[in-house]
């Protein structure tokens, strides 16, 4: 890459991270939530200071020397001796190379940590540390319906029953619940580039076969979350996370061909089934992409493979407390019970919803209407590839976000992220696709190996098989004379008698 092309390289990432820091500021500025405030200032200087690494980088590298004109060529490896002009190369790589991990660590961990400690977060990570709480005392993260009477919106719990397992740690451990949202989002959705075949820097698959697959799965993974999309809901706690990771690792297990990967996928997605109602149209989603790629048996597969976590995150909770998971999980979330979600985003579904009891089932009926119509378009049209499959998924998720009774602007980041994955996928795909005219970048050019002919065979007519010569053909006063050697061991020998004529001497 020359300097020109490397400093339009790095004043985009410089404007890209200068957007990022207007955004946190007006955050900052606008919002009315404490811990979206505190992200906003804190995460706004962190994406100052990596929106003028980049150019002051560029800025100082000094150009390249060109040689001097003399008629003595240049000795090899003299460009590499080269002196100033070289020394400062490598660091503006290790400046460049490690700006996604420090925007990760100025962005989302560092806002993370100040914001744990003073024990600051949204409303839902509150709502995992009860249900967690109750789900030691009691065997169920949910109040029954008697208890719910006459009670605010605190007392609800919308999760499903395995979201309260992140908030055991905080009963145990006094761990906050974020950090566990962290973790599995930064997991899954690292694994999920692994899975998908991510290319290297080299051109290679990511396998496992090199450094530059690793090199490449972590640097994306830190730069989507030092990003506003990643670094906002993971500080002041955001859910959404560990689901969306495993909703990416689910489809790029589908992706996989082979007969254990549908079974994994399933066993993903069933976990990502148990944690939020969000998960659920991710599974006909992936049983149609496996219909029409390896047929029923895969279907089967995954079938088998979601059972066992869909009855034990889901199936004993309803035998355990049926009335309160009806309760909490599904009729507060549809605005059918008697508090008031306090999401209020000014979306369709949110308008329906207040205009009484007509609106709310308009909401209900729209959303029901929505989710057929995506589902009706896997028959004709199913997705072919992982990518089309993870498009669809976003696809629903934001029909879903614009049509819920009570919802918010948060969803957002499901569409948003998996698009971003699916893209990131094809890409890679593309460029592992040989063209027209182009043979695969992790494949050698084939060599046309020449068959082979016996000794004396086709290259030589006139010798006898089971000789070879025994140098080049003579040349001079001794052109006429053939000697020869005899064939290796295990070969015809030549037993005619040779001349033992001594050559003359000079």
């Amino acid at each position: 890459m020359n300097i020109s092309a490397a400093r339009r390289t790095a004043y985009a990432g410089s404007a890209l991270w200068t957007v990022c820091a207007v955004f946190a500021a007006l955050t900052a500025a606008v919002t009315a939530l404490p811990p979206h405030r505190t992200w906003g200032a804190l995460a706004a200087v962190g994406y100052a200071v990596l929106a003028l690494v980049p150019a002051a980088t560029v800025r100082s590298a000094p150009p390249p020397v060109a040689p001097a004109a003399t008629d003595v060529p240049a000795a090899p490896g003299a460009a590499c001796r080269a002196g100033p002009p070289t020394r400062r190369q490598p660091r503006h790589r290790w400046l460049t190379g490690r700006l996604p991990l420090a925007g990760c660590a100025l962005t989302a961990v560092l806002p993370l940590l100040v914001l744990a400690f003073t024990d600051s977060a949204q409303e839902e990570v509150h709502v995992v540390h009860r249900a967690g709480a109750r789900l030691l005392a009691h065997g169920t993260p949910y109040l029954s319906p008697d208890q719910l009477a006459g009670a605010d919106y605190t007392a609800y719990n919308p999760y499903l029953p395995g979201m309260a397992l992140f908030g055991v740690p905080r009963q145990l451990l006094g761990l906050d619940a974020r950090f566990g949202f962290a973790a599995a989002f930064l997991l899954t959705f690292a694994l999920s580039l692994r899975t998908a075949g991510l290319r290297t820097t080299g051109g290679l698959r990511a396998t496992g076969a090199g450094p530059g697959a690793r090199g490449s799965v972590g640097r994306r993974t830190l730069l989507l979350t030092a990003s506003p999309l990643i670094a906002l809901p993971l500080a002041v706690g955001g859910d959404d996370l560990p689901v969306l990771g495993l909703l990416c690792l689910g489809l790029a297990l589908a992706g996989r061909h082979g007969r254990a990967a549908a079974g994994r996928s399933g066993l993903v997605l069933g976990v990502a089934c148990t944690l939020k109602a969000t998960a659920w149209p991710a599974l006909p989603v992936v049983a149609a992409l496996l219909a029409v790629r390896e047929g029923r048996p895969a279907v089967l597969r995954l079938t088998g493979g979601a059972a066992p976590a869909l009855a034990a995150g889901l199936a004993l909770p309803v035998l355990v407390d049926g009335a309160g998971l009806a309760a909490n999980a599904i009729r507060y979330p549809l605005g059918l019970a008697e508090a008031a979600s306090p999401a209020a985003a000014p979306l369709p579904g949110r308008l329906l919803a207040a205009l009484g009891p007509a609106g709310q089932l308009c909401a209900v009926v729209a959303l029901v209407l929505a989710a057929l119509l995506i589902g009706g378009s896997l028959l004709p049209r199913p997705p072919r590839d992982a990518g089309g499959a993870a498009l669809r998924l976003a696809l629903g998720l934001l029909m879903a976000m614009a049509l819920l009774p009570a919802s918010r602007f948060g969803y957002a980041v499901y569409p948003a992220v998996l698009a971003l994955w699916a893209y990131w996928r094809n890409l890679d795909a593309r460029r592992l696709e040989p063209g027209p005219g182009r043979r695969p970048p992790a494949a050698r050019r084939p060599t046309a190996r020449r068959p082979a002919a016996p000794w004396g065979g086709a290259a030589h007519p006139d010798r006898e098989p089971g000789l070879r010569p025994h140098r080049q053909p003579l040349t001079g006063p001794h052109a006429d004379r053939d000697e020869r050697l005899p064939a290796p061991a295990g070969r015809h020998r030549d037993v005619r008698p040779r001349d033992r004529t001594p050559l003359p001497t000079r």
